[in-house]
């Protein structure tokens, strides 16, 4: 099957993510089928380089396949373990198992947070999942990041 394009310009900005996380991140939304999976990331910034050091997996509370809400004591308790780890949370990431990697009109309507990362595993090709990374201006104008799997 052909890759996917995603229409959307590129911010520059590029997210490095370790094979280890990346594997970590897939599990749990397969295991989190047919629902959306989620979770909190956390890192550094180096200059245009979001380097992602931690993944908080995260229970979606919405149990639904068509959207996700973060589990708030979790998001706290993840927030708590990046600061006292000196680390930033970075942004968080979601699955969508029947639809592209690529902002729902909801995602965009959610993205509060216009510093944020917003990372979307596609699972619609079972054997083909796909990652990306997005911003989303205040404006809801979305655009993506370089991702980078090392």
């Amino acid at each position: 099957m052909a890759a996917i394009i995603v229409p959307y310009p590129e911010t520059g900005e590029t997210i490095t993510i370790k094979k280890d996380d990346y594997n970590i991140i897939l599990k749990h939304c397969r295991e989190g089928l047919p629902e959306e999976s989620c979770g909190l990331i956390a890192g550094r910034k180096e200059g245009n380089n979001n380097i992602i050091e931690k993944v908080y997996l995260l229970t979606n509370v919405d149990h639904s396949n068509e959207h996700f809400t973060m589990d708030p004591k979790e998001q706290l308790a993840a927030v708590k373990d990046a600061r006292s780890n000196n680390l930033t949370m970075l942004g968080n990431f979601h699955s969508h198992p029947e639809s592209p990697s690529r902002p729902s009109e909801e995602d965009k309507r959610l993205a509060y947070d216009t510093g944020a990362v917003y990372m979307i595993l596609s699972l619609m090709e079972a054997d083909e999942p796909v990652l990306r990374g997005f911003h989303v201006s205040k404006d809801k104008e979305v655009t993506v990041h370089a991702l980078e799997i090392i």
